[in-house]
């Protein structure tokens, strides 16, 4: 086959990937990642969104405190037997995730209406400036709020565990480099390596 040809060709080829890509820009594909979200009550939230804040849950708000040590409340309760909690400690943190779930509710409401004037005001007349950081100023202040909640509660409980059951609960949750080799202190290495699926 002559040389000419071969570099004609290769050089075809090596265009099919750029008109494939050209095609699929063309019929907006990948131009779209927020196709469908306009159908939202709420555009910057998602129902899902909308239904967590409802139950106080996370919402990932407390992770720079749940990965550095810190456990969540939630978490520990769901844990209670592998950490071997006290009755004493699992009544305390009850009591802290309760409070911790009726303040974040409220502030959770507080966001939703702060993203949801935020929504309407660009789905009626445009916010002029002065308006618009009024508005982001409240939806930044309603995050901040729910936020606090969220971590505030993550400092409470390290006082009430022991370093065994902190590092135990970063163990079970993941956050350790090698849970199956680091067995904790008084814990059954047959019993963890099972429940940890080591091998």
């Amino acid at each position: 086959m002559p040389v000419g040809l071969i570099r004609t060709l290769v050089f075809a080829v090596s265009l099919l990937p750029l008109c494939a890509w050209g095609q699929e820009h063309a019929h907006g594909k990948a131009a779209a990642p927020y196709a469908g979200m306009q159908e939202r009550q709420i555009k910057s939230l998602s129902e899902r969104d909308v239904e967590e804040l409802r139950q106080g849950r996370g919402w990932g708000l407390a992770l720079p405190a749940e990965l550095n040590g810190h456990p969540g409340p939630v978490h520990l309760l769901e844990l209670k037997d592998e950490l071997a909690l006290t009755p004493e400690q699992v009544d305390t943190i009850a009591q802290i995730f309760e409070d911790m779930t009726s303040d974040a509710i409220a502030a959770g409401e507080r966001l939703i209406l702060a993203e949801a004037a935020l929504s309407d005001a660009f789905a009626g007349k445009r916010p002029d400036t002065k308006r618009l950081r009024e508005l982001l100023a409240d939806a930044a202040q309603a995050r901040a709020e729910l936020r606090f909640i969220h971590l505030s509660r993550h400092l409470s409980t390290p006082a009430l565990l022991s370093q065994d059951q902190i590092e135990t609960y970063n163990l079970l949750r993941g956050y350790a480099s090698d849970r199956c080799s680091a067995v904790p202190e008084g814990h059954d290495p047959d019993m963890w390596h099972r429940h940890n699926g080591c091998e």
